[in-house]
């Protein structure tokens, strides 16, 4: 949100009080007992006790819930509501706060905050070196650091936080506008907007920085960025009302940031070994029965393409119904049989679901009567006509509505279904009146999290090893519920590439599986553009065919077509002994299985800006092709890198450009790494340590590879093992 005119006015109706002189200091302890701090500051500067009077204050709290994090918390009024926070995870710390010569002190691990109590009032960050006993300023706040607005639209509580020279801003959710978030203005708010639009599914108020630090702002409603597009040199972030708090998180790294973000706001649940491999889809309005089902998968097993999964969407239900958890009689009569057919071909099933009920929906009389629904405020139940007829949607903030909505769900588990996509609930209204007094603005984005939360936990109490959704939308806190796809892209190049900048942008949040519609969602992709998608998309955490209005087999496109999808996915089955290395790896450190250059190499500058290739895992360079010719420019960082698939060799640290059919790609194998491959190539989910050789690039002798197994999370499940190159 912005409120100058230029560097000097103000926006008409506006008025900035910002901290500006601390009044008092007090050492304190927090809710945990740990060392904190409390600073009463003045929004002008106090020169004698008159001045005291008609003027605000700005409380700030500041403590430190984990080592190497430090929290901030800024209030102008305390007497209303405080917003709504999403949950930390805080671990133990002990940070050490002083007091002395006009600077107070508070220092987690490495990371220390220093904030001027004597003169004008402002922060510094600094990141020590404990190696070195060196330190830098990270950033710092000043001027307008803390403030609050008046506006004719409301109060807003904000900060500032300085931005160095050459200094890059990534992350903020999913998003599709350029990588690097400088200049642009960021609105944290939940929206159906689709690959070519500013707006997002999966937005979070978090972002990392190219200096060493992350900064999440925890506030589950509107947060509005500007990032160097307002104050050129700051970022600025704004939320409405009295309160706002705010976390610092020292890397220095940019995998030491997510690891300590994701340890405050949850890991990614490790997903089964099953969901790596492809996953075919009805498309949204095509016309499909059982007997069009029947054939995908048929022609799928004639043409030798492995795949894992046949996820049915929306249409499995009748139209105006959804949603009722029924099976469509017209198209579908005898859904329990079919299913067990399929899964006899060893197929898992997945199955559409949204938070809506259609008013033509059996289940809407039923959600009215028992008060399951959001309510406007004469307490009738919310609804509209977009999406369909007379839309309500379902309060998750009511346990009896979570326990209504799970129960319509278990009867699809025991007839067979593995496992649901939780489609929209970025939908949600701004004036609705929920169960438990909860603000709707506050709300809206955190809605996801309850819907997704409600699916993944009657996923877990049938299955805990298979547990697993595939959801549209997402907020802080959202990657402990894998996996999460990117839409609604369109079936060109441009949208590919920003596919690829949305997935990658929200990896810095924490995500550590993401997938997308391959050749597109919108239209129909020309088969260049399907054949280039299939390389990228199997070469993502997680692989799947959709589309809206034409179908996303291959043989719809050519045979050619047909052949490299085999060719591609029958390399990533080759390739899960290390892939499903690397989930582990997501799960327990929070390190994303498809990660920006950025996050393996931060000391290249080379890679801050590279947004069209990543690492997959920590070993493998991915490029995939977005030209119509086949040609393509791509960066190797320092070494000597090898193609995985040709086995020619590349000299690192400059840019390439080559030319590649369609059964090529940049695929590129890190200098000194070792692989285990799998020499199965016909199922993502076999046994890898009994089906696996090993593969090195340039690696030194002894160096160790472990590899796990797919039962390993399981009971009584096989231990990882750990080979060395010879």
């Amino acid at each position: 949100m912005r409120f100058t005119n230029g560097y000097w006015l103000l926006r008409e109706g506006v008025s900035l009080y910002p901290a500006t002189q601390a009044q008092r200091v007090e050492l304190v302890q927090d809710e945990a007992g740990r060392a904190a701090a409390k600073l009463l500051v003045a929004t002008r500067t106090v020169e004698h006790r008159g001045q005291t009077l008609n003027s605000g204050t700005i409380e700030l709290e500041v403590d430190s819930p984990a080592t190497d994090v430090i929290r901030v918390r800024a209030t102008h009024h305390r007497g209303g509501r405080l917003p709504l926070k999403f949950g930390l995870d805080a671990c133990a710390s002990g940070p050490v706060v002083a007091h002395a010569n006009g600077v107070l002190s508070l220092r987690s691990g490495d990371l220390e905050l220093r904030a001027t109590t004597e003169g004008r009032f402002g922060i510094e960050l600094i990141g020590h070196d404990a190696a070195s006993g060196s330190s830098r300023t990270l950033t710092r706040q000043e001027q307008r650091g803390v403030f609050y607005a008046d506006t004719p639209d409301g109060r807003f509580m904000n900060g500032q936080i300085a931005l160095g020279v050459g200094e890059k801003i990534y992350g903020l959710g999913e998003r599709f506008t350029p990588f690097i978030k400088n200049g642009q203005t960021v609105d944290v708010f939940n929206e159906d907007g689709g690959t070519a639009s500013e707006q997002a599914y999966k937005n979070l108020p978090f972002y990392i920085s190219s200096e060493g630090y992350g900064v999440f702002v925890n506030h589950t409603g509107r947060v509005s960025f500007e990032v160097g597009s307002e104050t050129v040199s700051q970022v600025q972030f704004s939320v409405a009302g009295e309160h706002v708090e705010y976390i610092y998180i020292y890397g220095p790294t940019p995998k030491a940031i997510l690891e300590k973000y994701t340890a405050l706001t949850g890991r990614p649940k490790l997903p089964p070994a099953w969901s790596f491999g492809l996953w075919l889809s009805t498309s949204f309005v095509t016309e499909y029965d059982e007997a069009t089902v029947t054939g995908f998968i048929q022609e799928m097993r004639r043409r030798d393409i492995p795949m894992s999964v046949f996820h049915f969407d929306c249409f499995w239900m009748r139209e105006y119904q959804w949603c009722d958890f029924e099976w469509d009689p017209r198209v579908f009569p005898e859904p329990s049989a079919m299913l067990q057919r399929l899964k006899a071909e060893g197929l898992r099933i997945s199955l559409w679901i949204n938070p809506y009920i259609g008013q033509a929906s059996p289940l809407f009389e039923e959600g009215k009567a028992g008060g399951y629904f959001i309510k406007r405020a004469d307490g009738s139940v919310w609804q509209w006509d977009l999406w369909q007829a007379g839309n309500a949607i379902v309060d998750f903030t009511n346990p009896a509505a979570r326990e209504w909505f799970k129960a319509k769900l278990r009867p699809l588990l025991e007839m067979g279904v593995d496992c649901f996509k939780t489609d929209f609930g970025e939908r949600i209204p701004l004036d609705g009146v929920y169960f438990d007094g909860s603000d709707a603005e506050q709300m809206h984005n955190l809605y996801t999290q309850l819907y997704n939360e409600t699916v993944y936990e009657l996923l877990t109490e049938h299955s805990a090893e298979d547990a697993i959704v595939f959801a549209r939308s997402a907020t802080v806190g959202g990657q402990k519920m894998p996996v999460h796809w990117g839409g609604d892209n369109s079936s060109t190049f441009p949208s590919m590439a920003e596919s690829l900048r949305g997935g990658l942008s929200l990896s810095l949040g924490g995500f550590g599986f993401w997938s997308h519609d391959i050749g597109g969602f919108e239209g129909k992709p020309d088969p260049g553009v399907f054949k280039r998608w299939v390389a990228f998309g199997a070469l993502s955490s997680h692989s799947r065919l959709h589309g809206n209005e034409s179908v996303r087999v291959p043989w719809a496109f050519d045979e050619e077509a047909v052949d490299v999808t085999r060719h591609f996915m029958k390399l990533k089955a080759r390739l899960m002994p290390y892939l499903y290395a690397k989930a582990i790896e997501a799960s327990e450190r929070g390190i994303p299985m498809m990660r920006p250059m950025l996050l393996e190499f931060p000391e290249d500058r080379n890679c801050w800006h590279l947004d069209e290739q990543y690492m997959l895992g920590d070993s493998i360079l991915v490029a995939p092709v977005m030209s119509a010719d086949g040609s393509k420019q791509f960066y190797l960082p320092e070494g000597t890198w090898t193609d995985l698939q040709s086995g020619e060799k590349f000299e690192g640290g400059r840019w390439h450009e080559r030319q590649y059919d369609f059964f090529g790609l940049p695929l590129f194998v890190r200098p000194g790494a070792v692989l285990a491959i799998g020499t199965v190539d016909d199922r993502a989910d076999y046994e890898y340590q009994d089906h696996f050789e090993l593969a090195a690039f340039d690696a030194a002798p002894g160096t160790e590879v472990v590899i796990h197994s797919p039962t390993g999370q399981r009971a009584g499940g096989r231990a990882p093992i750990t080979v060395s190159w010879k």
